[in-house]
């Protein structure tokens, strides 16, 4: 297996440094300590967004317990050193020299710690705002295990954090070409690879295969899985697959998901760039990092995307 066949080795929202410490979220015990403790830190959450520094590098705001506002506390893990990272959701601080900032901004920029714990804490914030109510009865649900559950108290019932799988696959040819595509809502000039979300009883193969043909009507084959990474925006997990298809059969786009596709070899993309009719995704998407390993290296003016 070559370079080019293997996993993914860099992914922006993959890179998480924390122990989770899911044994803790149940340790009523463990975790009052823990709240208590002044090294421990915490990530204020709100709409998406944290306070982040950029001197000397981009780096998260966290306050010691004692200056957290009120709120539900979620777990967000403990690193080498024993140190508690919880996160709440609330209204950001004045912080000097520090400003709010989201994932799309500083995702890619971040250092492997910060950047999971911002990823985790948005993904909690989404799934909490949007899970207030059992779906069984409607009853208010309370927050428990630290975060990472909510129960209805009228039904007993338990309700976990919901992740939906997306495949995004870059399709090649026989001429080692890409296939890019426009959606109906992107700008004239932003292309990516084709993307979509599993369907209940299907593998995640028969995904990759399924959103090609229904978005392009191509078949592929030798379809390959090479990395994931979350995607909290809400709630997605980004499921990355190389598949080959046939460049002769004609491409045809459904306009409800697609407004245009075409083939793209590596000079073709290069002279797009460079003439400003095509924009590629940014380092932060895991549509980037598959570009980039069939380009072989970096594309020039790669925004954050």
């Amino acid at each position: 297996m070559t370079a080019k066949d293997g996993p993914l080795e860099w992914l922006a929202l993959a890179r998480g440094t924390l122990d989770r410490a899911a044994l803790n979220r149940r340790d009523d015990r463990w975790l009052a300590r823990a709240s208590a403790d002044p090294r421990t830190r915490v990530l204020i959450v709100q709409d998406g967004r944290a306070l982040v520094t950029y001197e000397p590098a981009p780096a998260l705001v966290f306050v010691p317990p004692g200056r957290a506002p009120d709120g539900d506390r979620w777990l967000l893990g403990v690193d080498g050193d024993g140190t508690a990272y919880f996160g709440v959701a609330a209204p950001l601080p004045a912080v000097e020299g520090a400003e709010p900032a989201g994932l799309r901004r500083v995702g890619a920029l971040l250092g492997d710690r910060d950047s999971g714990l911002l990823t985790h804490v948005v993904a909690l914030e989404h799934w909490h705002a949007g899970h207030r109510f059992c779906p069984r009865c409607g009853t208010p649900t309370e927050v428990a295990s630290a975060g990472h559950v909510r129960v209805c108290p009228a039904d007993g019932s338990q309700h976990f954090p919901r992740v939906d799988p997306a495949v995004i696959m870059l399709v090649t040819d026989a001429s080692d070409r890409i296939l890019l595509a426009r959606g109906p809502q992107w700008p004239a000039d932003r292309r990516s690879i084709l993307a979509g979300f599993v369907e209940p009883g299907e593998s995640l193969e028969q995904a990759v295969a399924r959103e090609v043909d229904e978005e392009v009507g191509l078949p592929v084959r030798d379809v390959r899985y090479v990395g994931s990474q979350p995607w909290p925006l809400p709630r997605s997990l980004m499921l990355g697959f190389t598949a080959k298809a046939d460049g002769d059969v004609p491409l045809r786009p459904d306009p409800e998901e697609i407004l245009d596709a075409a083939w793209y070899g590596r000079e073709e993309l290069r002279a797009a760039i460079d003439a400003g009719d095509l924009v590629a995704p940014g380092p932060l998407s895991i549509a980037a990092q598959l570009i980039k390993r069939w380009y072989g290296g970096s594309l020039p003016d790669m925004p954050h995307f």
